[in-house]
């Protein structure tokens, strides 16, 4: 029998006869509680089940990492399909992604309440005390086809990221079979610490006119102590939920009749709004902004000639026919700033030219997105442009991450970061410009926050259409990182 070197990084490199899995050299080098969910095999995820015939690299990946939460996740989410299939046999699973603390996954099915939701969640604790092994099997397109014929969704994930010509995997456990490529936990005993925690409503593919779907949302930690630090956090965000202090303070209302997503700012409500927005308009006066007013809704060509047709078409509203042309209501203030700048003859003497308004601003958000104020279809955006020369930018860059500094640390807010956002260089259909601008552009705004001397990360894929940014970004009490203010360099206007 031949023999194999498996490098192990710190543990040393270890000879093994071919063959052995993944799972044989993590018990062997680390033991039965090394808390590792899967392993790196030369770079590349693999589960435990995974079988080792040549000289190779393996890292062990724990449950408690990033990467092991993932899996973790994703696992459950399984777990999750499994009970839904087993108690309503004519529900047909779509897709069910690891997410931020969680899991959730789509179905076919009519909606839940919560005393079914309990029920899953019984059904699965049954299946994690089965400790069902979570199997990898390879197939065939066609047998893939076969297995999945009553599932039109599944066959539209073929049709879409497999094709016709190769085949795939599924993982099973008992007697459930899903469509992944994995990897995941070696068995559903190790799925312990989850708890499932709502429902809503989405739609196949996010299209509002595909099939309504019930998503059901768990989350799911590698320890006792990770879950119930989460039902803490869940806990102490429950006190602090916007929703319940607004009705109970009587600050705004959301009515059927109006609209989901559409407040109505009531007496109390709209003192404190209207004391911030005054705040604002004043901090930024100190900083040398002019203040405008433009309409709600615009010509098609105007939104057309600033790029956000089409690139944004699907976050605005559907058009509206005119006797004198075709109007859209306006989802950003930028296309009527833009001619704000562009109505007369400017000299370079005027800049930097910095114009600000509180616009508010219309977004087709789905119903099922919409959640009190933080996710609605109409919002007062407190916006602003500044039109200066290249020079310019730098200083005026930090001008605005001091203003926006100053501005929060008022209201006492002090646990947000800088987030640098980035292009994405393999998928640049949604982005206009070509590859040099937007490297160079991004390299400018890098270059002006390492000079300033502050913190930031980078993002890929996190750019707006037409230029890169930096978000400022707030943590909430219940760990979900929001963009509560951005700088946008935008090359194209």
């Amino acid at each position: 029998m031949s023999m194999i070197a498996v490098d192990l990084g710190e543990s040393g490199t270890h000879e093994y006869a071919s063959g052995i899995t993944v799972g044989e050299v993590i018990l062997n080098v680390h033991g039965k509680r090394s808390g590792a969910v899967a392993a790196l095999v030369d770079g590349s995820e693999r589960d435990f089940s995974h079988i080792l015939d040549s000289n190779c690299s393996l890292e062990a990946i724990n449950g408690e990492s990033e990467a092991g939460l993932y899996i973790l996740r994703h696992s459950c989410a399984h777990l999750l399909a499994q009970a839904v299939v087993e108690m309503f046999p004519d529900a047909k699973p779509t897709i069910g992604p690891p997410i931020d603390h969680g899991f959730y996954y789509d179905f076919h099915m009519d909606p839940i309440g919560d005393e079914e939701l309990k029920a899953i969640e019984k059904k699965m604790n049954q299946h994690i005390r089965a400790n069902h092994a979570m199997i990898r099997e390879e197939y065939d397109n066609q047998t893939l086809r076969d297995m999945f014929s009553d599932n039109k969704f599944k066959l539209e994930i073929m049709d879409d990221k497999i094709g016709h010509d190769v085949g795939s995997s599924v993982y099973r456990q008992g007697d459930f079979v899903d469509l992944c490529r994995g990897p995941h936990v070696p068995s559903t005993s190790h799925l312990r610490w989850f708890k499932l925690t709502s429902t809503s409503t989405a739609y196949w593919r996010a299209d509002s006119k595909r099939e309504s779907l019930v998503r059901i949302y768990g989350m799911c930690y590698a320890s006792k102590e990770g879950l119930k630090e989460r039902q803490r956090q869940i806990q102490e965000a429950e006190k602090r939920d916007h929703k319940k202090i607004g009705k109970e303070m009587e600050l705004y209302m959301i009515n059927e009749m109006i609209g989901k997503g559409l407040p109505v700012w009531l007496p109390h409500g709209e003192i404190l709004k209207s004391e911030i927005e005054r705040y604002a308009v004043e901090t930024e006066e100190s900083y040398g902004y002019q203040r405008v007013t433009t309409p709600v809704l615009a010509k098609q060509e105007l939104f057309e000639s600033s790029g956000h047709l089409p690139h944004y078409a699907d976050g605005m509203y559907p058009p509206m026919e005119m006797d004198d042309g075709t109007y859209y209501l306006k989802a950003m203030n930028c296309p009527m700033h833009h001619l704000v700048f562009s109505s007369k003859k400017r000299s370079y003497r005027e800049l930097p030219l910095r114009i600000a308004e509180y616009g508010t601003v219309y977004r087709n958000e789905l119903s099922g997105t919409l959640a009190g104020l933080l996710r609605v279809r109409m919002l007062s955006m407190n916006d602003a442009h500044i039109y200066c020369t290249l020079d310019q930018v730098g200083d005026e860059v930090r001008a605005n991450v001091q203003m926006v500094n100053d501005y929060y640390r008022t209201f006492g807010f002090e646990n947000f970061h800088l987030r640098l956002s980035l292009w994405d260089p393999e998928n640049t259909e949604k982005y206009i410009g070509d590859a040099k601008i937007w490297e160079s552009t991004q390299e400018h705004l890098r270059s002006i926050l390492v000079d300033m001397g502050v913190p930031f990360v980078e993002e890929v894929g996190e750019a707006a259409f037409y230029g890169p940014k930096i978000d400022i970004q707030f943590t909430t009490a219940l760990g979900r990182e929001e963009s509560m203010s951005t700088i946008q360099l935008d090359f194209a206007a």
